[in-house]
């Protein structure tokens, strides 16, 4: 079956109407994308229906939700190519996902001089939690280089691999350049010199095919709201051995084997690291979101945001005073850019009139606007259910924003 952006776009109600009398341009997924009705209605039914806490609960409700939270564990755990799914850790986004890392395995291992490598291009959420690391433990940032197109310098990102590296965290997707980074690649180089490679996926797995057995890595991180699931919902994978040898990251109920005041032991994985109550309707619609764009495929969705990249690249390179930020080759339908002499904010106010909703300001990677020397910029994301005339609707609205500031 072909791709069809026009019935796909139907299957989402909130793209069903117009902003300041204009038909929506969503152009912001890269922040948090729409739900389509399947995920809005599996959400709906599990409370209409079937909630009740899960595990230990031996009445039928109780046994319902527990069955959908398991079968949530493996629908997701299948669809990142994990290897088992007590390998899946739900919390809450792909920043508490990051954070458990941080915690659990940087408290638990490393030490004074030991090396934590980034790159430039990495969002908040991938650089805080190691900063915060770095001050607990006495470890020591580095912090690999781009180009000016927005690539990651591997021979940099060798050459900063040392002895003393433990860990390597990066970015799939950048949230700003769209720069896909080689992540099979930098795993070989990371396994060659010991370092553990902790993967960003936000920006991926609702883009591209993601299997994480392949890429090599040992952490990869997805929040649920950018992979058209409900917000408040995450996911960590990680290899078994991994979060075994990790001590929990909170402690409570659902975490524990048994309490008692002189001594706690704690469950097996995943379990360890879900104490209280988890997120069981957020599970539940991330697995029906998984599924849907399963069912679409994920090879259709990744050529037809790439062919509409193609087409806006070409379209945006034609308005006048307008410069796009991050250029590497194969890169993401996510475009960052400048109009000379407008503020992204009045940018981002006069597209929102015409109807065009788009991201506008630091998008959470203030050093990489440092890198680029603006303080802030405008971002235009795309997704499966985005068309051409999401495209034509921003370009009108930028030459708008020319007349307004001419």
């Amino acid at each position: 079956m072909s791709f069809d952006a026009e019935r796909i776009r139907r299957d989402f109600p909130v793209l069903q109407q117009t902003v300041h009398g204009k038909p929506l341009a969503f152009l912001d997924t890269a922040a948090s994308a729409q739900k389509p009705q399947c995920v809005i209605d599996a959400v709906s039914e599990l409370y209409r229906r079937d909630y009740a806490n899960v595990h230990r609960g031996v009445y039928e409700l109780s046994l319902r939700a527990t069955r959908a939270l398991d079968d949530a564990r493996e629908r997701i755990a299948r669809f990142l190519g994990a290897a088992d799914p007590r390998e899946i850790v739900f919390v809450r986004n792909a920043t508490e996902a990051i954070n458990l890392v941080a915690r659990s395995l940087g408290d638990s291992r490393f030490g004074p001089g030991d090396e934590i490598v980034l790159s430039e291009m990495e969002h908040h959420s991938n650089i805080v939690p190691w900063q915060m690391l770095c001050e607990r433990r006495g470890c020591v940032l580095r912090v690999a280089p781009i180009d000016d197109r927005g690539a990651l310098r591997l021979d940099a990102l060798d050459g900063l691999l040392s002895p003393r590296t433990r860990l390597v965290a990066l970015s799939h997707v950048s949230n700003v350049l769209g720069t896909v980074n080689p992540i099979d690649r930098i795993a070989a180089l990371c396994r060659a010199r010991g370092a553990l490679l902790c993967v960003d996926g936000a920006q991926a797995a609702p883009h591209l095919s993601v299997d994480v057995q392949a890429l090599g890595c040992d952490f990869y991180a997805i929040s649920g709201h950018k992979l058209y699931g409900p917000s408040g919902i995450g996911v960590l994978w990680a290899r078994a051995e991994l979060l075994e040898s990790m001590p929990p990251f909170l402690g409570g109920g659902g975490m524990i084997a048994s309490v008692h005041f002189e001594k706690t032991t704690y469950a097996g994985i995943p379990a360890r690291f879900e104490a209280g109550t988890p997120d069981i309707a957020g599970a539940v619609g991330l697995a029906a979101a998984v599924a849907y764009v399963e069912r679409i495929g994920m090879d259709a969705i990744a050529r037809h945001e790439h062919a509409l990249g193609d087409y806006a690249a070409q379209a945006l390179a034609a308005v006048p005073g307008l410069r796009v930020f991050g250029t590497a080759p194969g890169k993401a339908a996510v475009f960052s850019f400048e109009l000379e002499g407008v503020h992204p904010h009045d940018v981002g106010t006069i597209l929102d009139a015409e109807g065009v909703a788009v991201r506008a300001g630091h998008h959470c990677a203030q050093p990489l606007m440092e890198r680029f020397g603006v303080p802030a910029m405008v971002r235009a994301s795309f997704a499966l259910y985005n068309t051409r005339a999401d495209v034509d609707a921003l370009v009108r609205g930028l030459a708008r924003v020319r007349e307004v500031f001419a």
